[in-house]
């Protein structure tokens, strides 16, 4: 899900009026990129557009659409800011910005954005900037199209009355499954829960879990405790990224194969030392899978030069790779039907293994 269309569909529900304010155009170097969104209220501005005075000016220009909008119905506006001096910032590119004033008249097609985000339907949105106010489209995004990109459309210029913006909308989660709810697992679940993900946290004891109060905000977040937890391996779905965080090796074992035997996972972390890492390779390759396939596990998980072993730093550093992954992934090319990601993970050259 879009954390800010969720935020924009509960302030439209509340009867709130509303600013949406997108980077429409990024001119070469700016602090954000084409579609990132910010939405401005009377009292508060939520998510960022670089932050700075180019952000500051941009909540003031929101501020008079949402004033100057109580006599104009579905007010737009187009600004176009550069990012030098006259902003106070050293970007040196320059920006387009859209505004967007939304009420509760606008709930109809932000309900159905939502819908189709949370379906996993990739959903192009077309905004007119034109004096007719037209209302905003939503249209099914062309064949194959995966990642979010955001076009605006100006004609012979911004003055001319016939500029568009068009933004692709893509659901930008991908699935976790993460084994083991014990300190490290635990601290990984606090990280993943601030992150685009859908997570399945797997344990056999229930016990482990923190408390409901405890992750009462940890919206993205499934408990599943499974006698058998490498079952959810088989059932989890194409690019899932596998993270495994028990401190029983046995196990770590059995899920390693289980998880190695498929060819379609995002990722594939778990704590350990480079000593388990090699007695792992060995006994997963006696097991008779492909050594360059065991290449794809990163154990020790986390990302290079951070050798510190406290659970949080642990969560934080292997966070950091699996974004890494999932940026890589969606850089890639795309795959064949049967490979829809790239899977080659660096490997690391340090301890996670907390035992």
């Amino acid at each position: 899900m879009q954390p800010w269309l969720t935020d924009l569909q509960q302030l439209l529900t509340r009867g709130d009026a509303v600013v949406l304010v997108t980077v429409a155009r990024a001119e070469g170097s700016a602090p954000r990129e084409a579609g990132a969104k910010m939405i401005v209220t009377r009292e508060s501005a939520r998510y960022t557009i670089g932050g700075g005075h180019l952000e500051w000016r941009a909540i003031e220009i929101a501020r008079e659409v949402l004033r100057d909008g109580m006599r104009v119905p579905h007010l737009r506006r187009l600004e176009r800011l550069s990012l030098g001096p006259s902003l106070g910032q050293c970007c040196g590119g320059a920006v387009v910005l859209a505004f967007e004033r939304l009420d509760v008249r606008d709930l109809d097609w932000v309900a159905a954005l939502a819908k189709r985000v949370h379906a996993g339907t990739t959903t192009q949105r077309s905004v007119s900037f034109s004096p007719s106010h037209e209302p905003v489209r939503l249209a099914d995004a062309d064949p194959g199209t995966r990642a979010p990109e955001c076009l605006l459309w100006d004609g012979a210029g911004f003055d001319e009355g016939d500029v568009q913006l068009t933004e692709t909308i893509a659901a930008r989660d991908f699935p976790v499954v993460l084994f083991g709810a014990e300190a490290v697992g635990t601290a990984f679940a606090r990280v993943l829960s601030t992150l685009p993900c859908r997570v399945s946290w797997i344990d056999a004891d229930a016990t482990k879990f923190p408390p409901q109060l405890a992750r009462a905000q940890w919206a993205n977040v499934t408990i599943d405790v499974k006698a058998a937890p490498e079952d959810a391996v088989d059932t989890a779905p194409p690019g899932t990224a596998f993270v495994v965080m028990t401190h029983d090796h046995a196990r770590d074992l059995v899920l390693a194969e289980r998880i190695l035997r498929r060819d379609d996972f995002l990722f594939f972390g778990m704590i350990g030392s480079r000593t388990k890492r090699r007695q792992f390779e060995q006994r997963l390759a006696a097991h008779g899978i492909d050594p360059a396939r065991i290449a794809r596990m990163a154990c020790p998980i986390g990302i290079d030069g951070i050798d510190d072993k406290a659970p949080e730093v642990i969560a934080l550093s292997a966070a950091a790779q699996l974004l890494q992954a999932v940026e890589a992934a969606r850089a890639a090319p795309p795959a064949v039907p049967d490979q829809p990601f790239s899977m080659l993970q660096p490997l690391t050259d340090h301890d996670t293994d907390t035992c």
